[in-house]
């Protein structure tokens, strides 16, 4: 299986440190975000990445180098000229992945031990176009699923804001754990260009398309995305 982690934020949450690096070189007991969850993915089988790059670039493409790639196969996607989000730079990096096979989409600062073949045997089981990783937890903007796990909406609780892409009642709430698996024929239906958000594209999608969740929930999951964040992680990862 191939995966594409994305590293090419701003981190603007976890400054000072990304005043001058990027995010996803923070250590976490002595290892760097990218470096676990390269291995993180290594350990199920995943050999092949492409890593898209934008602030502080060149820190990340020498530290790979560095590291012989961890000794897998990894590609950058270069989005030094202007920053594509999660969407945007997915679908630049569509010309990576197999046409038949799914792939794993994952943001390097999120930390987790979700089991991912349980994920990705579910996934194969449903057969949607696309697996989201969810749990239950604190965040004001949640993904609604209908009682079959089939994604129907988003809801921002602090706003108020709604975005419907199926007509259902009886609706559950879940937080986005920033964990997919994707199955490759998405990208001839994604109409968006330029800088887009997947969740945007899913919402879209998900009219006439089976988006599914996979809830994770008890699992360890941290977004590493704030100083308190990392001493909270050097906790829970080891």
């Amino acid at each position: 299986m191939k995966a594409m982690i994305l590293a090419a934020g701003l981190g603007t949450r976890l400054k000072p440190f990304t005043d001058h690096h990027p995010k996803a070189l923070a250590l976490v007991n002595g290892k760097t975000l990218l470096q676990r969850n390269i291995e993180y993915l290594k350990s199920y089988g995943v050999d092949s990445f492409i890593i898209n790059v934008h602030h502080f670039a060149e820190q990340i493409i020498q530290y790979l180098q560095k590291h012989n790639f961890f000794d897998t196969q990894i590609e950058i996607s270069d989005e030094r000229n202007e920053i594509l989000e999660t969407g945007g730079g997915l679908l630049k990096a569509s010309w990576f992945f197999d046409k038949d096979e799914p792939f794993i989409l994952m943001n390097a600062d999120m930390l987790t031990d979700i089991d991912m073949l349980e994920m990705y045997t579910y996934h194969k089981l449903r057969k949607p176009l696309a697996t989201l990783a969810v749990c239950k937890r604190n965040s004001s903007r949640c993904l609604l699923f209908n009682q079959e796990n089939i994604l129907c909406g988003w809801q921002n609780t602090s706003t108020e804001e709604i975005k419907m892409s199926r007509d259902e009642n009886n609706l559950q709430s879940f937080s986005f754990s920033g964990i997919h698996i994707i199955e490759p024929g998405i990208f001839s239906q994604i109409r968006f260009t330029g800088k887009f958000s997947m969740i945007d594209v899913y919402l879209e999608l998900a009219k006439i398309n089976n988006i599914i969740a996979f809830d994770h929930s008890g699992k360890k999951l941290l977004d590493v995305g704030k100083p308190e964040s990392i001493v909270e992680a050097e906790k829970l990862f080891f």
